[in-house]
């Protein structure tokens, strides 16, 4: 009876562990995909429902990484409003993320005194992409195509639509970003 009790752990086990490899398809909604945050704890975007949320693939190593200082600044600015901000690192350009999910917090936390919510390292393209971004960029999505560079961010309504989506060189403070994120924390939803 031991043996089949470890057999059944192990199975258990390991279909936890394919939880984040689920295909769009089987997610509901962006809410609905199984995440794992930067301190390795499985969640989702679930907590972040009736929300603007701003989805960014974050890099330490990154030309684009001071953009960190803007980003922390958009998310105090709006965050009491409804507004958060989701960083998922990503090694896919230029192996610009290289570090432990303990080495990025480190370093975002003492550099760049971020607050808002990490999430550990995934591939936003190629056959390795993770659901949540077959969501944001697959062929479903109304802004669909691979993602070009690190700090691409997506825009998500209160109710899980994505709304834009913004390239790298655009910075977290520039017009058409806030433009945005003020619209959509002035939206109201369907449940409002």
């Amino acid at each position: 009876m031991g043996d089949g009790l470890t057999a059944m752990k192990a199975l258990i086990l390991a279909a936890i562990m394919l939880l984040p490899l689920i295909p769009a398809q089987a997610a509901g909604s962006i809410y609905d995909v199984p995440l794992k945050d930067i301190d390795g704890k499985y969640t989702s975007l679930k907590p972040f429902e009736g929300k603007v949320i701003l989805v960014v693939n974050v890099a330490s190593k990154c030309g684009f990484t001071p953009q960190y200082t803007g980003l922390e600044a958009l998310y105090n600015k709006y965050k009491d409003q409804g507004l958060v901000i989701v960083g998922f690192p990503c090694n896919q350009f230029n192996k610009q993320e290289p570090g432990t999910s303990e080495e990025i917090k480190q370093f975002c936390s003492s550099k760049y005194s971020v607050t808002f919510p990490l999430f550990e390292k995934l591939e936003v393209n190629g056959p390795g992409r993770h659901a949540l971004y077959d969501i944001l960029a697959g062929t479903t999505s109304p802004f669909p195509g691979d993602i070009k560079w690190n700090f691409t961010k997506f825009l998500v309504s209160k109710d899980g639509k994505i709304l834009n989506r913004f390239a790298s060189q655009v910075k977290p403070d520039a017009p058409e970003l806030t433009q945005a994120v003020e619209s959509a924390l002035a939206a109201k939803t369907a449940a409002n």
